[in-house]
C-alpha cells in the first residue's frame, strides 16, 4: 500500500468524514480487517465485538450485553475505548489502533436479548490509518462512476504501474478459458484480442481474468461481449470490447484503477476528465502491434 501524504489524509477526512462504511465480506477482504482483532476496552477490561459498519465520526458495532459490559459502560459514563486490526498488504505486522469513543446507545440486534447493536461517536479525530484505508475504498467507489470511462492502454509503463502480472489473460466463455490478450482497461470494461468468429461472440456473456501483483490477486470481471472489429493482417483474431457488469466489480478492482489514476495524476500526466480515448467500451482498435508471435491457439492457464 503506497504511502499517504499528510495532504491526501486531510482531503480523505474532509471529503468522506460523514459516509459511513458497511464492513461486507468483501470490504474485510479489502480492508484487511482482522476481525477477530477487534474488541472493546472499558475501565480495564476488554470485550470482543463485530463491527458493522464506520465512518471517521463513529462506528456501530454488535457485542454481547450478557458479558457485563452495560455495567461497565454505566460506570465509565459510556466511555469506551474501540480497537481496530488490519493486515496491510506490504508491513509483516497489523495495523492496530484504539479509537476513544462514547456510546450513544443500544438497540437489541436481530431481536435477539443477548446480543445488541451499539452506536459509537467517536471523541477524537480518526487516526490517519483509519483515513488512509478507508479513503481509499470511498475514493475508489466515487471513481468507479465518475471516471469509469476513461480508459488504460496495456503498455510495458502502464502494466508496470497497474502491477498487472502480464497482459496475457484469459476471458470465460460460457464457462470455458479462452486465451487473450489485454490492449486496455478500465473501471467499466476492457478491449481485447484471441482468436474467434465475431458473429459468435457479439452479445455473449463472458467473464475477464485479471491478476495484479504486489500483493498477487487475482480478479473475474463479469460482463458481455459489445463489439467486435477485425485485426487488420491477422484473419485469425478478432478485437473484442468487453462491458463488464457495473454492479457486480469486485471492489478491489476498483481501488487498484483508481491507484493507478491517482499515480498519473501525481506524476502531472493525467487530467480529471480524461482525452478523447477515454471512451468505454468504445471501438476496438483494428491494428494490433506486438501479437504477431503469439500463439493464441493455446488453452488459456
Amino acid at each position: 500500500m503506497a504511502i499517504l501524504t499528510s495532504q491526501k489524509i486531510i482531503e480523505y477526512y474532509e471529503r468522506f468524514k460523514a459516509i459511513e462504511v458497511t464492513f461486507t465480506k468483501e470490504i474485510i477482504m479489502v480492508t484487511g480487517l482482522i476481525p477477530n482483532q477487534v474488541y472493546l476496552k472499558c475501565v480495564g477490561d476488554f470485550w470482543p465485538c463485530v463491527i458493522v459498519s464506520s465512518s471517521f465520526q463513529g462506528a456501530k458495532i454488535v457485542a454481547n450485553i450478557k458479558s457485563g459490559i452495560l455495567q461497565k459502560l454505566e460506570r465509565a459514563n459510556n466511555m469506551v475505548s474501540l480497537r481496530f486490526c488490519f493486515k496491510i498488504a506490504d508491513k509483516a505486522n497489523p495495523v492496530t489502533f484504539f479509537i476513544n469513543t462514547r456510546s450513544t446507545g443500544y438497540t437489541s440486534y436481530g431481536g435477539s436479548q443477548d446480543v445488541a447493536l451499539f452506536s459509537l461517536q467517536f471523541t477524537q479525530r480518526a487516526p490517519d490509518d483509519l483515513i488512509g484505508i478507508m479513503g481509499r475504498i470511498l475514493e475508489a467507489n466515487i471513481n468507479s462512476a465518475k471516471r469509469r470511462e476513461e480508459r488504460i492502454t496495456i503498455t510495458p509503463d502502464t502494466t508496470r504501474k497497474l502491477n498487472i502480472i502480464s497482459k496475457e489473460s484469459a476471458i470465460f466463455i460460457q464457462g470455458v478459458p479462452r486465451y487473450c490478450i489485454l490492449r486496455d482497461i478500465s473501471f467499466s470494461g476492457a478491449k481485447l484480442i484471441m482468436m474467434g468468429v465475431a458473429k459468435f461472440l457479439v452479445e455473449r456473456e463472458a467473464a475477464l481474468r485479471v491478476d495484479f501483483e504486489d500483493p498477487r490477486e487475482s480478479f473475474l470481471l463479469k460482463g458481455k461481449f459489445v463489439r467486435t472489429e477485425a485485426v487488420e493482417g491477422r484473419k485469425d483474431l478478432i478485437a473484442l470490447a468487453v462491458l463488464f457488469n457495473e454492479s457486480a466489480v469486485p471492489m478491489g478492482y476498483k481501488v487498484r484503477i483508481n491507484h493507478y489514476f491517482s499515480q498519473v495524476r501525481a506524476d502531472g500526466r493525467g487530467t480529471e476528465k480524461g482525452d478523447d480515448k477515454a471512451k468505454a467500451p468504445a471501438e476496438p482498435e483494428a491494428k494490433a502491434p506486438e501479437i504477431d508471435d503469439l500463439d493464441l491457439d493455446l488453452p488459456s492457464s
